[in-house]
């Protein structure tokens, strides 16, 4: 009969914890957490108002640095907020309906920046394999194209997701030991079997960003393979660093979270705020340093950055 009972109820108020075990360094560790935030909201506004404004800097390179901007914005907002609202102002609670849209936005531009490094792969093979024909090829309406077709392949792959969510009951624990809601973290709360939502979560991570990580490999194997039968060693130079900066970007976004998954997988007996500072990192660190390696090692946007905040204020 309790169990009846308790069967029969289901939570629409969850409550984030924050960092588990680190309750009493809230106020500290979100010191790191909102400086962060700032520079990865100035990073990336500046990064999409330069390249919007000036003309020099309407190319396929630039355009789809734009789209990245603009979902590491999006991806930064979806997370942080809630995370200082806990440490701040031990805003814990927070509903059933907010933590699936929260998850959604989260997962979606998660997928959708890494459909765009995809295509920024694909623009650098062009650009080094095709020079001539460069602009002939990504020409603005293609580019175009390629952006809508990147934002609806993760909207309507996570889209399920929200239906697979609501259809559950939450009757077991409805506290979160985490800053943020995510997919089967919530899921795993559900007293009916979740094996559907298992195994779809899994099947969009190998054929999203998964797949994407192996083509943008083969991507560059074509691409050293072209540089390398180049027969000026600084026209191979030149070739090698123009890829640079998207090379820094594809460690820093796919690394910690090749690291994060390891660490769940095979280091069980790490402390849990540890996989919770590892998931955040891996929602911060991309939108705060990807405008700063993009800004440093590329000369077209460094100069138009020292105009705007040096020049313009003499």
């Amino acid at each position: 009969m309790t169990a009846s009972n308790h069967s029969s109820v289901s939570h629409t108020v969850f409550h984030l914890l924050g960092i588990p075990g680190l309750e009493d360094q809230h106020v500290w560790i979100s010191i790191p957490f909102f400086i962060s935030y700032v520079i990865a909201l100035l990073g990336n506004s500046l990064l999409i108002f330069i390249i919007f404004m000036e003309r020099s800097l309407h190319e396929p390179m630039y355009l789809f640095l734009c789209m990245l901007a603009g979902a590491d914005f999006v991806l930064s907002t979806c997370t942080v907020p809630q995370a200082l609202a806990i440490f701040w102002f031990n805003a814990r609670e927070i509903s059933l309906d907010r933590c699936i849209t929260q998850l959604f936005f989260i997962h979606s531009t998660f997928i959708s920046e890494s459909g765009i490094l995809l295509v920024m792969a694909f623009d650098r093979y062009i650009a080094i394999c095709y020079p001539l024909r460069y602009t002939t090829i990504l020409t603005h309406t293609l580019i175009g194209k390629i952006g809508v077709i990147a934002f609806l392949r993760s909207y309507c792959t996570i889209f399920p997701i929200i239906f697979l969510l609501k259809r559950l009951t939450f009757c077991q624990n409805n506290v979160i030991p985490h800053t943020y809601c995510e997919h089967i973290g919530l899921a795993k709360y559900a007293c009916n079997d979740i094996r559907v939502n298992i195994w779809y979560g899994f099947s969009i991570l190998m054929l999203t960003v998964v797949l994407d990580v192996l083509l943008i490999f083969v991507s560059y194997i074509l691409i050293l393979h072209a540089v390398f039968h180049i027969p000026s060693q600084d026209a191979r130079h030149k070739a090698l660093n123009t890829c640079g900066s998207h090379v820094c970007v594809i460690i820093l976004f796919y690394g910690p979270g090749i690291f994060t998954v390891l660490t769940q997988r095979f280091g069980r007996h790490f402390p849990p705020h540890i996989h919770i500072l590892l998931a955040n990192v891996c929602m911060l660190a991309p939108p705060m340093l990807n405008p700063i390696i993009y800004g440093i090692k590329t000369k077209q946007i460094w100069e138009q950055v020292a105009h705007v905040l040096f020049i313009k204020q003499k």
